[in-house]
């Protein structure tokens, strides 16, 4: 299948193992999973970046395996993730970094290009996260008010 706003195609990078188990390698228990994702969770950075550093500084490869829960889940159970959802939060600092590149140059047409195709994925992923439950049905994405909701 193509891709949606490029004329490429192709296959997505790695893969995973599809039976999801704890390996046998890892010592790590539940317990000691979750506190890490907790700790993690408190320096600010995003529940993908806590996922590398598990898996980069502890060995840790999948967490899901281990707790049964994602990491999303764990800070959200202890009250730390953010309001929106990581994906719709970078695709929203991405059209500030366009935004502000499109005010220094006014000419640029492939930034404005890349505008519209950032504002139409934000747009698509609000809609699907309102059909979902994930976000109140009256939110919208105001243009304005972009780098409020990122701060």
């Amino acid at each position: 299948m193509a891709r949606m706003h490029s004329r490429d195609k192709g296959k997505s990078g790695s893969t995973r193992p599809e039976i999801r188990k704890k390996q046998k390698w890892v010592t790590y228990s539940a317990k000691e999973v979750e506190a890490l994702v907790i700790k993690l969770g408190k320096t600010d950075i995003d529940s993908s970046q806590i996922g590398i550093t598990l898996r980069d500084s502890y060995g840790i490869p999948d967490v899901k395996a281990i707790t049964k829960k994602k990491i999303c889940q764990i800070l959200k159970e202890n009250e730390l993730g953010t309001k929106l959802p990581e994906d719709l939060l970078n695709l929203i600092k991405k059209h500030i970094t366009i935004t502000n590149h499109r005010d220094n140059n006014k000419q640029d047409m492939t930034a404005k290009r890349g505008f519209q195709l950032t504002e139409s994925k934000i747009n698509r992923l609000v809609k699907y996260y309102k059909k979902t439950n994930r976000m109140p049905k009256d939110w919208k994405f105001d243009r304005s008010k972009a780098k409020l909701l990122v701060e």
